[in-house]
């Protein structure tokens, strides 16, 4: 193959491949003649001509001549109009924010994944968790980092890289950093799971067989320091493991209720039947939550999300105004879109989910984040700030009957196995709280606004989401933002604040900036040819959301089709 160079009197030229077939493809877009290239076509190019030529180019810097095999003769590839050039679809608004790389793929092969932030007040300061890998693959998971950002002078600033010694098991590697932050005792638990050996998830899945550990460990200086590990499985799950094929936690946050509940989300995939001699016969991924009353002492396992396949989520607490208050689950799901479950009862168990069409998935799915936060007062509806008034609250939702997922949608095993009938809830045992790994009998009922998405009206808490724009491939870092929770067609389109591959995502409110504005923060995975290469952040305000999210919600997505498997990666 042959790659040449188009010459460029612009910051930009454009790479050529030539294939054994002896045609040309433009393969990536140089940022300058210095000769950085990115992975992949993108933006406008300049430059009036092509140069090629074998060994070196007359008339041109060494920056932009290559060498030409021997597979073929050099020859001018065909010309194409910049209109014409393959990129990046260009979804991006007038403004992008700012970011600061935080963590970045290392010539020996290690690899930062799956980011985790928490902010801890005062100040606030901010915690960036994320896995050190030996190598992008799950299995290569070695242990967990941090760093430290602090606000000084009007900016970040972040500290050097802290590797969390003692947040391991023996012969384990570490992996899915959660934290959640008391703010009556300022403790910080870090949830993780620790995994054996190198046992890849699909492995577990395949055989119904868990080798996850749920762990934690705390600071009480705001990360500066980390107590032991504290091995949480038996006593906050039990006998239910042994009907789990694997399970996790996050990844990203967990919140903490007005009432002081502390929530960590997590999914399992619940091994649903086995044939005789313990063969695995299928397996269903379910979201659900663990929980503590008792500031951290103790921890408990809430109900599964009882019916739609359900993995990594978030939690958010929202406001429904008249229709009161409720915990909201917003999940990765092999649906072809997210799904999202209430809970009336703080996550001790949930109410049947629904897909939420205006939030389309990647293939495969991809983790996606979610922060609430106080809606502006009506009287501002563009105000960036945030207020403690009420808001317009939405008219109480009706319960309607639910739709029984039908057959070809039903939970089942990462290959789409399925069983007649479909997963229905189970029944609730009496006692205090669910038996670990089932659901309260919440029958065929589901909530439902008594009025069309276009009409409802705005929630006293609003929900920001990000998660990449490409519906094939994991592209484009987006925010959306949805005025009425309780609705699943209220979400707004994209403001994509990165253009290129994206991953994994974890937002925070982070206060209100000095001119009174509520401003978050996002930790993602991004690169220039694939998505962990680097781990990124930026700060934008409740502003700059307003000014670039498209005005009115996302039409839903139709013909949406489940894809055959749900693992995270």
């Amino acid at each position: 193959m042959a790659l040449v160079r188009e010459r460029a009197l612009g910051p930009r030229h454009l790479c050529w491949l030539r294939c054994l077939c002896g045609s040309w493809v433009p393969i990536c877009t140089c940022a300058s003649a210095l000769g950085f290239s990115g992975a992949m076509p993108r933006g406008r190019l300049q430059g009036p001509d092509v140069a090629l030529g074998r060994g070196q180019l007359p008339g041109l810097p060494p920056a932009q001549w290559v060498l030409v095999s021997a597979l073929g003769q050099a020859r001018r590839p065909p010309m194409m109009s910049s209109a014409a050039l393959p990129r990046w679809p260009s979804m991006g608004s007038p403004r992008t924010p700012a970011r600061t790389v935080l963590f970045e793929r290392e010539r020996t092969g290690l690899t930062y994944r799956v980011p985790s932030l928490l902010p801890v007040p005062p100040g606030p300061t901010l915690l960036a968790f994320v896995e050190q890998r030996l190598s992008p693959d799950d299995a290569h998971a070695h242990r967990l980092v941090l760093r430290r950002g602090t606000l000084a002078r009007g900016s970040m600033q972040w500290g050097a890289l802290h590797v969390l010694g003692t947040a391991a098991l023996e012969e384990h590697r570490s992996m899915n950093p959660c934290p959640v932050h008391d703010t009556g005792t300022g403790t910080v638990f870090l949830f993780f799971i620790a995994v054996l050996g190198h046992t890849p998830e699909a492995v577990q899945i395949a055989t119904g067989r868990n080798a996850a550990r749920l762990c934690c460990v705390t600071s009480h200086d705001a990360g500066l320091t980390w107590g032991s590990t504290r091995d949480l499985t038996e006593e906050a799950i039990g006998g239910a493991v042994q009907d789990w094929a694997t399970f996790a936690v996050g990844p990203g946050h967990g919140v903490q209720l007005p009432s002081g509940r502390l929530l960590v989300p997590a999914y399992t995939y619940r091994v649903d039947r086995r044939e005789c001699f313990g063969k695995i016969c299928r397996t269903s991924p379910h979201s659900f939550a663990f929980y503590s009353d008792d500031h951290g002492r103790t921890w408990r396992c809430g109900g599964l999300v009882p019916n739609l396949r359900s993995g990594e989520c978030q939690l958010a607490a929202v406001d429904g105004g008249q229709a009161g208050s409720f915990l909201y689950c917003n999940a990765r799901s092999p649906l072809g879109s997210r799904v999202q479950a209430l809970s009336t009862d703080e996550g001790t168990s949930f109410l049947p989910a629904e897909r939420v069409a205006t939030l389309p998935e990647t293939a495969w799915g991809c983790q996606g984040s979610i922060v609430g936060f106080l809606a502006p007062t009506p009287s501002r509806p563009r105000d960036d700030g945030w207020s403690t008034g009420p808001g317009s609250a939405p008219h109480p939702p009706r319960l309607c009957p639910g739709v029984r997922e039908p057959p070809e949608e039903a939970a089942g095993d990462p290959r789409g196995g399925q069983v007649p009938g479909g997963l229905s809830s189970h029944p609730q045992p009496q006692g205090d709280s669910p038996r670990p790994g089932v659901s309260r009998d919440v029958g065929s009922w589901t909530l439902a606004p008594t009025v069309p998405s276009a009409t409802v009206p705005q929630s006293p808490t609003w929900l920001l989401y990000s998660h990449p724009v490409g519906r094939r491939a994991r592209l484009n870092m987006g925010i959306r933002l949805s005025r009425s929770p309780l609705d699943p067609n209220s979400w707004t389109g994209p403001w994509v604040i990165y253009e290129g591959p994206s991953g994994y995502s974890d937002l925070a409110s982070i206060g209100p900036a000095p001119g009174g504005g509520l401003v978050f923060a996002c930790l993602f995975e991004n690169g220039a040819r694939t998505s962990y290469e680097e781990i990124s952040f930026c700060t934008f305000s409740l502003h700059d959301v307003l000014e670039n999210v498209p005005a009115g919600p996302e039409p839903p997505v139709l013909g949406d089709k489940a894809w055959g498997r749900c693992w995270p990666s």
